[in-house]
This record gives C-alpha cells, sequence and structure tokens, in this order.
C-alpha cells in the first residue's frame, strides 16, 4: 500500500473561496455583509476530487492521502480570533465530508484555529473534536502564525505544552505547516515555507523538548528545509550547544517527507537521513503543479524519485507505507479495522 502523508484540498468547490473573500471584506468593514457560505452539494465535493487529487492519485500508483486543508488558505494572520475559528471549522468539515465520500482513498488532518497573540491552548477544543468526532488522524501546527513576521514564542517555548500535552493524549502528530506569507521578503512556498522548515529543526535542536515530551511526534514537511542539504551543519551545532547527537536529541520524534521535487533532492535526503524517519508524501496539488521539462513529468509526481532509489523491499514499505501507520497510529488503527 502506498499512502501520501501530504496532500491538501487545493482544489475546493469555489463557493468556499467565495465565502473566505466575504469573511475578509466584513471583518475589515463592518458595515459589509456578514459572510454566508452558499451550501456546497456532494457532487461538487465528487468532482472537485475524482478530476484531481483522485485521479493523479491513482495514475501515479498511489492508495491514499492524509488529506488537509489548503494551506496558504488557513492565513492565520489575517483575522482575528473568531474569524479564525469559524473558517477552520468550515474547511475541516469540508475535509471530512471529503474523507465520508472517499473513505479509502482520503483521511483527515485538521486545520488549527491559530491567531497572533492567542494562546495555543484555544485551539485544543478544535483539535479535540476533529479527532474523536470526525476521526482525524492529525493536525497541521503552525509555528508562525503570524505569516512571516515570527512574533510568537519558538516551538520550544512552553507557551506550546498545553497543546503538545493535548496531542499525546490523543495520540496523533502535528505536521509543522506554515501559512501565507504577509512579509514581501519571502516569497510564501519558495521561502517562508521552506525558512519555516528549517526554523522549526533548529528550534529543536536548541531547546530540550523531547526531553520533556518524549512521545511527541513532529513531521517537518517538504524535505526537512535545507536541514538535509546541511545535514553537517546541524550536527556541529549540536556539539557546539553541548546537546546530543541528532539522532537522539531529535530523531526519534521528527520525520521528514518526500516533497522534495527533483531526483538528485531525493537522492540526498535518502542518503542523509535514516528510512525510519522519511514518510513518502506529494504534497499534491500544492506549491508545484507544472511538468518538469527536463523529465517530462510532473515536478510533484514524487513516487518516481523513490522509484528510482536502490532500497530493499523492506525499506521502500517503510517509506511508502509502514512509517506512515507508525507515526499516525489512528490512520493503522482505521486500516486494520478495514482490513487493509
Amino acid at each position: 500500500m502506498i499512502i501520501d502523508c501530504h496532500g491538501h484540498y487545493t482544489t475546493a468547490p469555489g463557493k468556499l473561496q467565495a465565502y473566505r473573500d466575504a469573511q475578509i471584506a466584513h471583518f475589515e468593514d463592518p458595515s459589509v455583509p456578514p459572510a454566508e457560505l452558499v451550501a456546497v452539494s456532494d457532487d461538487e465535493i465528487r468532482e472537485s476530487i475524482e478530476e484531481n487529487q483522485l485521479k493523479a492519485l491513482r495514475a501515479r500508483g498511489a492508495d491514499m492521502t492524509i488529506f488537509s486543508p489548503k494551506a496558504s488558505a488557513m492565513a492565520h494572520h489575517i483575522g482575528d480570533e473568531a474569524v479564525s475559528k469559524k473558517w477552520t471549522r468550515i474547511n475541516n468539515d469540508m475535509i471530512y465530508r471529503v474523507t465520508q465520500l472517499f473513505p479509502d482513498n482520503f483521511i483527515g488532518v485538521c486545520q488549527l484555529p491559530q491567531s497572533v497573540g492567542i494562546p495555543i491552548d484555544n485551539s485544543i477544543e478544535e483539535l479535540r473534536r476533529c479527532v474523536t468526532e470526525l476521526g482525524f488522524v492529525g493536525c497541521n501546527l503552525n509555528p508562525d502564525p503570524s505569516g512571516g513576521r515570527w512574533t510568537g514564542p519558538p516551538l520550544t517555548d512552553k507557551a506550546w505544552y498545553p497543546f503538545f500535552e493535548a496531542m499525546v493524549e490523543l495520540d496523533v502528530p502535528a505536521m509543522i505547516h506554515v501559512s501565507g506569507s504577509c512579509n514581501p521578503n519571502f516569497h510564501a512556498t519558495g521561502a517562508h515555507y521552506i525558512n519555516a522548515d528549517t526554523t522549526a529543526f533548529m528550534q529543536f535542536l536548541q531547546g530540550d523538548l523531547f526531553r520533556d515530551f518524549p512521545g511527541l511526534r513532529l513531521i517537518i514537511p517538504h524535505g526537512g528545509g535545507a536541514v538535509p542539504y546541511h545535514w553537517g551543519r546541524y550536527r556541529g551545532l549540536a556539539d557546539m550547544l553541548s546537546k546530543p547527537a541528532l539522532t537522539e536529541h531529535i530523531m526519534k520524534n521528527v520525520f521528514f517527507d518526500t516533497c522534495v521535487y527533483h531526483q538528485p533532492g531525493i537522492d540526498l535526503l535518502f542518503r542523509v537521513i535514516d528510512i525510519d524517519n522519511i514518510l513518502f508524501a506529494s504534497e499534491m496539488f500544492g506549491a508545484v503543479k507544472g511538468v518538469d521539462p527536463e523529465t517530462g513529468h510532473n515536478f510533484d509526481d514524487t513516487k518516481r524519485y523513490i522509484d528510482a532509489l536502490d532500497l530493499s523491499d523492506a525499506d521502500r514499505q517503510k517509506v511508502f507505507e509502514g512509517n506512515a501507520r507508525r507515526v499516525y497510529p489512528g490512520l493503522d488503527e482505521r486500516l486494520k479495522a478495514a482490513g487493509r
């Protein structure tokens, strides 16, 4: 079985974005009528999935996607807590409907109602709802709700601890995933995303988060940002900061996905990072949607890159399935219950 651990509902019916536009307009000018979501039918959802993610999933030889709302649209830096809570709930409910219409191919991961200056404690209620009521198996956690200004504390700060405690209690992982950038210095997907991945890893290196939460599981997407390429730098920094080796200090709890869009990058990832810490993913459809003129294949058809590696059958099974089932135990339980 091939499980893609990183997919977003970037093809949601246009009514969803129309609601968001109206919601923001009302927040910025209360004289504008409040936003109302026009009903989205099951047929509209089916069409948005069948002609896009599901079609590509089948064509590329994968079986299931761990599916979440569109990352760039989370936009925690826009509006206030009330705006974020309503927008988040609508998006998570839409993901739930996808998982109910296509239970064999999609399983949910939730957006959180984070907001600038608001304690992460306030996101625990939505996490619990999504896990216990909607059957979601994880969440996307934004380390920078300010959208590129980095005004909040690092992930190792105790301000995050109540949320991590809830994650451990519920036995769910989080993908560390920022949203849109409001800082013109940082292109959202080309800079802000990769910067955040790298920043999160360095925060973990500097802190002692996993000493306090040995059971916490976090996925750093996009191949771990710049980390694999600079692995020697981080090993050296750990030594300079009198931290344990990275394998003990971080890599029992942190995992990287394969959203790296060329063969040399995948080759490097697998050469540097232990096989037990790599989860197959494509981010389909996400940052890069085009066809690579050098190969004639989609940049985000990442299975092709894994297939080209000289891996044992056991290691290939870990990357495509086993690691995801271990990191997302709720997914494993659901698959076993379905006889898969």
